[in-house]
C-alpha cells in the first residue's frame, strides 16, 4: 500500500498533468488570433507547389539514392546507440567484449566502404 503523502503527490501531479494543457488551450482560444481568414490561405499546400491533382499524375519516380541515404543513415545511428553503452561498460566487459566491439565495427567499416566503391555516397 502506498503512503498517503505518495498517493497525495501522485494526485496533484495527475491533476496538473489535466489541467495545465487545459488552461493552455483555453487561454489560446480566447487571446489567440484568428488565422485563414481567407479560403486561398487555408488552402492544403506543400512547399509552395501547387496540388497534384492540378498538374498531373501523383505517380512520380523518386530516386532510389534518396532512400538509400536514408537507409544509410539508420544503419549509421544504430552503429552509435550500440557505441555508447559499450563504451560506458567498457571496463567491466574486458577483453571478451573489446574483441565483440572490433568484429561488429570490422563489419560496419567493410559495409561502409563497400557502399563508398559502389558509388552511394555521391550526389549526382
Amino acid at each position: 500500500m502506498l503512503d498517503t503523502n505518495v498517493t497525495f503527490a501522485i494526485a496533484i501531479i495527475g491533476a496538473l498533468a489535466l489541467i495545465v494543457p487545459a488552461a493552455m488551450l483555453g487561454i489560446h482560444a480566447l487571446l489567440g488570433r484568428a488565422r485563414f481568414k481567407t479560403d486561398n490561405k487555408g488552402a492544403t499546400y506543400e512547399a509552395g507547389i501547387a496540388a497534384r491533382s492540378t498538374i498531373g499524375t501523383a505517380r512520380e519516380r523518386f530516386s532510389i539514392k534518396f532512400y538509400l541515404i536514408a537507409i544509410l543513415f539508420i544503419i549509421f545511428d544504430v552503429e552509435a546507440v550500440f557505441l555508447y553503452p559499450w563504451a560506458v561498460n567498457f571496463q567491466k566487459l574486458g577483453l571478451f567484449g573489446f574483441v565483440e566491439m572490433i568484429v561488429f565495427l570490422l563489419v560496419l567499416f567493410t559495409g561502409f566502404i563497400y557502399i563508398v566503391r559502389r558509388g552511394a555516397l555521391k550526389w549526382e
